[in-house]
């Protein structure tokens, strides 16, 4: 391509690029998938690098970051941010505009409407009518710069092309990450087992302090403009500024208004009382503002706010509905967490069915009775909460609600730690959750590195049997054959307190009809989403009349759903779930007692493992019905791609074995010292408390957590079985050229760029004179080799800690025989 066609083309993907942002931030639509868009923008990156003097600071992909950020600099607003009084009445607002009236002396003043947007509050000045700065409000008069992050946040101009800009100007707003972002993150995060996001204010302020902006530019971080500021900016009123701003490209959200009197005021804040909910992120009320800039000067300020501005709240809407039951939630650390699982309610514009509990201290205080009716109140959270009960629709004789003392998930007896308010699983060591994190260090790159030993993969293989703990993964050649058809997934399951195992809605509809896609199923459920499970399944079968697919066979499958669920109606809801063992009874039939089915459904954790305890030959017609069942499974290629990982990871040396098997406080640097000081784990586990002492960076702490570690039978066991499989735990003669003994018991951290050495250059020729590479500053460091740019933050603690700092000049005559090539 030449100079002429390339700048053509640049130009072009441009355009396209702009358009479809714009179409995305602006006006919530799409025209073309996130692939298809990717590619566009890979080929403009490809272009500009190809021809650099066609790069322009506003292009599109200058969006995709890549600056890191080690501490984000303090900077003084120029005006400051000041913050709003909130009132919560109509009274409250009516006295705001008595005393607006008593202020003007007059009443000839408009108010400025506008929604109240739960986001972050940012400051971005503009000169010459590029973007220079981006401040968070911080405490008002400071903030933190987070320029290189705002600037990937597609929809803040990066520059301003208008006739008619000032010189200098600055424009505020309010960063926010939509609210089908925030749903989409958090169900990836739960997907690899992590813990979700809170609500969207605290994901949105969380990734504008992200340090790599390559991945805050991944989030879809949108952004709502309500102010223009600067000297001689050409307007006189607030409503001149917002047009203003919108014809230079910046995104202001619709929903403002001008209005001439209270009353006017408060039609808005009632036509808002609904319409809310379909915004793109969340809003708890209404802010007003005088619209006269002279005006506005003639209120002035109290000492903390604005006279003429305040925000009007809209009360936390309550529902009532009932309670069908509580799960139990077990996280990595061993914390429960009681979710309670409810009979649909509209509340604030959404269908809710769960709602946080929070703690055993919570429960009580409601006093929660089975099948109490409870007020659940929505806030900012991810999930609502329960308010409270009402006691008058209590049903004679209800039970009340105790806390769980066994862990839902292995049933060990939970521990509660003085003054704490959670309740704790203490099976470290063979609690399903607890034991995933353990594992997924051991295969971690850093560790033993089995890259195709995933969280979904490695929670599978636990939840299913499979593996309890690092050294199972190397048996898992033996078991290939009963691999093959494992669910790889368990989100379309759930546990309700007594055991029993549920099944989501979607999955148990697929598998019972033919003819009708997944997609169909889903689509259908979410639009009846508001109707009780009975209501919502013949309502299904009224729609599979009218798509006119198989409708004898289907409706009549649908028949058997309600059938058996009314047979069973001893068995506790779980909201857009079903027990297994309901669905699987219409399957399986005279082949098996129901009870059997029960038990097994209680025992196993998917539909895969209950068939393997059931041991039944079926039919080919109905394992393909229950495999629709499944979650996606463990295939041919999976597995072999899995064992070809796992026997590749043999090869892994002994300081990378020792840090995989978890010693606490050994880390990746620690593991390196001890591997290489005693050669074997033998040795490790037989030295005493003196020899550990004596080695540079080893104290009281770590000399206790080896001891621990090796006191513990089952971790004895684990390396017994590892050596067995092959693994290293012994140092090897290793090709590592011996350059001196210079800097010999020398720890020794490099920072900031340096001129000689790349990162892994310095790392090694550290260690090939005899040193300890580290990599954090720390009080035990003998000095750090202060590089071009190093971090102020790093350095400002190196001296707190009164760790030398010299420089690479100074280093390299430290090394005896080093000439420089």
């Amino acid at each position: 391509m030449t100079h002429l066609e390339a700048a053509a083309r640049i130009a072009q993907l441009t355009k396209e690029i702009n358009h479809h942002n714009h179409l995305y931030y602006q006006e919530s639509r799409i025209e073309i998938s996130d692939f298809e868009f990717d590619r566009l923008l890979e080929e403009l990156v490809k272009l500009e690098r190809e021809f650099p003097d066609l790069l322009k600071s506003d292009s599109p992909s200058q969006r995709v970051g890549g600056t890191i950020t080690k501490e984000f600099q303090t900077v003084e607003h120029e005006y400051r941010m000041l913050s709003l009084g909130n009132t919560y009445t109509i009274e409250e607002l009516r006295a705001f505009d008595e005393r607006v009236v008593k202020g003007l002396g007059r009443s000839d003043y408009e108010y400025f409407c506008e929604m109240k947007f739960d986001g972050v509050a940012i400051s971005l000045v503009y000169e010459n009518g590029q973007l220079v700065r981006a401040v968070t409000r911080g405490d008002g008069n400071k903030g933190d710069d987070v320029t290189a992050n705002v600037k990937t946040i597609r929809n803040i101009p990066l520059s301003i092309k208008a006739a008619n800009v000032p010189t200098k100007f600055e424009v505020r707003g309010e960063i926010f990450l939509p609210i089908k972002e925030f749903e989409k993150i958090n169900a990836e995060k739960e997907a690899k087992g992590e813990a979700p996001m809170a609500n969207p204010r605290n994901a949105a302020s969380g990734t504008l302090k992200m340090q790599d902006s390559s991945v805050v530019a991944k989030r879809r971080l949108n952004c709502y403009f309500y102010q223009l500021l600067g000297e001689n900016i050409g307007v006189t009123k607030h409503d001149e500024a917002i047009h203003l701003i919108e014809s230079w490209g910046f995104n202001v959200s619709p929903t403002y208004k001008k209005a001439t009197t209270i009353d006017e005021v408060l039609d808005y804040i009632e036509d808002w009382r609904e319409k809310r909910y379909l915004l793109p992120l969340d809003t708890d009320g209404v802010v007003l503002k005088i619209n006269d800039y002279d005006q506005r000067e003639e209120l002035g300020f109290t000492a903390k706010t604005p006279r003429w501005a305040i925000a009007y709240k809209y009360k936390a809407e309550s529902a009532e509905t009932e309670l069908l039951s509580i799960t139990y939630q077990v996280g990595r650390t061993g914390a429960i967490t009681p979710v309670a699982n409810l009979a649909p309610v509209q509340l604030a514009g959404t269908t809710v069915k769960r709602a946080s509990l929070h703690n055993a201290n919570e429960i009580e205080r409601l006093d929660i009775h089975e099948r109490d009716f409870v007020y659940v109140e929505k806030g900012g959270e991810i999930i609502p909460k329960i308010t409270a009960v009402n006691p008058v629709r209590r049903k004679a004789g209800a039970p009340p609600i105790h806390y769980i003392t066994t862990c839902p998930e292995c049933g060990t007896g939970l521990v509660r730690k003085e003054g704490e308010a959670k309740h704790y699983c203490p099976n470290a060591v063979g609690c399903p959750p607890q034991v995933l994190g353990r594992i997924e260090h051991f295969v971690s790159k850093r560790a033993m590195d089995i890259d195709s030993l995933g969280t979904e993969r490695i929670r599978a293989l636990i939840d299913q049997g499979f593996i309890s703990s690092y050294a199972d993964i190397y048996d898992l050649d033996n078991k290939q054959q009963e691999l093959l058809g494992l669910e790889m997934s368990q989100d379309q399951y759930e546990r309700e307190v007594s055991g029993l195992l549920y099944i989501s809605l979607e999955k148990a509809l697929f598998a019972l009809t033919e003819g009708i896609s997944y997609k169909q199923i889903q689509d259908f459920l979410l639009e009846n989403n508001h109707l009780p499970l009975r209501d919502r399944l013949r309502a299904f079968q009224v729609q599979i009349r009218s798509w006119k697919k198989k409708v004898p066979a289907n409706v009549g499958m649908v028949d058997f759903l309600l059938q058996n669920l009314d047979s069973h109606q001893d068995l506790m809801k779980v909201e857009d779930y079903v027990p297994v063992a309901v669905v699987l009874e219409i399957f399986l039939g005279r082949r098996v007692e129901f009870d059997r089915i029960l038990e097994a459904s209680k025992k196993h954790g998917t539909v895969h493992t209950i068939l393997l305890d059931l041991q039944l030959t079926l039919p080919d017609e109905i394992n393909e019905r229950i495999k629709k069942l499944k979650a996606n499974t463990f295939q041919e290629g999976v597995i072999s791609n899995m064992m070809e990982g796992i026997f590749k990871s043999k090869e892994q040396h002994f300081e990378k074995v020792l840090f995989a098997i978890g010693i606490r406080n050994i880390g990746e640097n620690t593991a390196v010292l001890l591997a290489k000081h005693f050669g074997s784990i033998e040795k490790l586990q037989e030295a005493t408390t003196e020899e550990l002492l004596e080695i540079n960076g080893v104290g009281e702490t770590l000399v206790h957590s080896i001891r621990e570690f090796f006191a513990q039978p089952e971790n004895l066991e684990h390396i017994a079985r590892l050596k067995a499989q092959g693994l290293k735990f012994e140092m090897e003669e290793r090709e590592l050229t011996q350059l001196g003994n210079a800097l010999a018991g020398k720890r020794i951290l490099a920072s900031g760029k340096l001129q000689n050495f790349k990162r892994d250059e310095i790392v090694d020729f550290v260690q090939a004179h005899g040193g300890q590479y580290i990599s954090s500053v720390s009080k035990n460091l003998d000095f750090i080799i202060e590089g071009e740019e190093m971090g102020p933050s790093k350095k400002e603690k190196a001296q707190k800690l009164g760790v030398p700092l010299i420089s690479e000049e100074e280093f390299l005559r430290l090394v005896n025989g080093y000439e420089k090539t």
